[in-house]
């Protein structure tokens, strides 16, 4: 789900500030705010634990959103079905206590009960035309800065012509390969010992190949409204800089297709308008965005927040850098890459470490080869091993070594 950027989650504002040819700088934390509950909440034809995400709106000046606590949340149907949810160990997550998926023609609504005694509850809403993502592919070419790249696209179509409005996420998941890696360790056998006493051995633990994953976090929309057929057709979901390390060996991306009623599309592209520019004192100003959940207990509170029930599709991609870029001769990498020698011992008396010792205790580097010209004369601050930046010779710096399930 979408993290509703936070000033465009709620904002307060008195009229008479914005004045059309005011100028003056104002001191965000002065303004009046007032907190107001925001539901995320979408539940898809997948057949799974359906989630709802309670949290308060927040001021400007501060970063973190605060998560509702200790709430009663279900749903029901019309056919008399109640689905509870529980409180999960993130704050505020709510997680169905079954497994279940939205079925077509059935009306499903959101109740919730804070842990203050107020209730709120959505409009009846109804599962989305089921439509099918027909192809995923990416394509190398230039974006609109003239920046070399890859673009993933997608195509979909519905014969029927009712589904019209569509949003996109994605869960891209990236090799990372440690560009310095060696298959031995340097190790500290006594860390007390002003003189250093270390050992090479073999590693134990994968550190040369990992993985990460990072979900999408914007609003990705489209519609076919005014189109003659209900076909979305290269439609691009995402864009990555050919010296994006993230594609620099193999790459995969999964996207979900979610087809969106009218007034959810219409929501969402609002708080997408709204968010647009960071400056909170542009044209566009935020304010209230009204969704589809209201305060059974008073009409005049306000809550934030939409619930959907929307079909979803999904595909996956993979691609290597080599597939679009044969002739590279450079692979970019999250950090660069720095060597040195440092010394093994202290040239004066001293308790603290030597520069090595201290280097691999600390976690800064890692083995990398022994210095085949120490001594030598003309360094004579240089020690006997070569050393590496820590991320550059180990993969887990920046993800795990654990292959996910569906890598191929």
């Amino acid at each position: 789900m979408i993290r509703l950027k936070k000033h465009i989650i709620y904002l307060f504002i008195l009229l008479g500030i914005f004045h059309q040819a005011c100028t003056e700088e104002i001191d965000v934390s002065t303004l009046s705010f007032e907190s107001v509950i925001v539901v995320n909440a979408r539940i898809s034809n997948e057949f799974k634990h359906q989630e709802v995400i309670l949290t308060n709106s927040f001021p400007l000046e501060t970063d973190e959103s605060v998560p509702e606590r200790n709430a009663a949340v279900l749903i029901t149907d019309n056919t008399g079905n109640q689905f509870d949810f529980y409180e999960s160990e993130t704050a505020g997550k709510y997680i169905s206590s079954k497994e279940f998926e939205a079925e077509p023609g059935r009306s499903y609504q959101l109740k919730i009960i804070r842990a203050n005694g107020k209730n709120y509850e959505s409009k009846t809403t109804q599962l989305t035309q089921v439509t099918q993502i027909d192809d995923l592919y990416a394509e190398r070419g230039l974006d609109g800065r003239n920046n070399d790249g890859m673009f993933i696209y997608v195509d979909s179509s519905d014969p029927s012509g009712n589904s019209k409005y569509y949003q996109y996420e994605y869960e891209e998941t990236y090799q990372i390969i440690a560009p310095y890696w060696v298959p031995q360790d340097l190790l500290v056998d006594d860390e007390n010992n002003p003189f250093f006493r270390y050992s090479i051995e073999d590693k134990t633990t994968e550190q040369k190949t990992c993985y990460n994953t990072v979900n999408s976090n914007d609003i990705i929309q489209t519609t076919t409204i005014d189109l003659t057929e209900d076909k979305v057709k290269k439609f691009q979901v995402r864009f990555v800089n050919a010296e994006d390390p993230i594609i620099s060996h193999r790459y995969s991306i999964l996207v979900k297709q979610y087809v969106q009623s009218l007034d959810a599309y219409t929501y969402y592209k609002t708080v997408k308008k709204l968010s647009v520019s960071e400056n909170v004192f542009s044209q566009n100003q935020p304010g209230f965005i009204k969704g589809n959940i209201v305060s059974v207990d008073s009409q005049n509170e306000k809550v934030i927040g939409m619930f959907e029930v929307s079909s979803v599709s999904e595909k996956r991609l993979f691609f290597n850098y080599q597939d679009f870029y044969p002739d590279a001769s450079e692979l970019f990498y999250f950090v660069n890459c720095e060597f040195s020698k440092p010394m093994d011992v202290n040239l004066a008396p001293s308790a603290e470490p030597p520069p090595l010792q201290r280097e691999v205790m600390d976690g800064l580097v890692k083995f990398f080869d022994f210095n085949q010209s120490y001594p030598d004369d003309n360094f004579p601050n240089d020690g006997p091993i070569i050393v590496v930046t820590t991320a550059c010779g180990d993969c887990t710096e920046f993800g795990t070594n654990i292959k996910p399930s569906f890598w191929e």
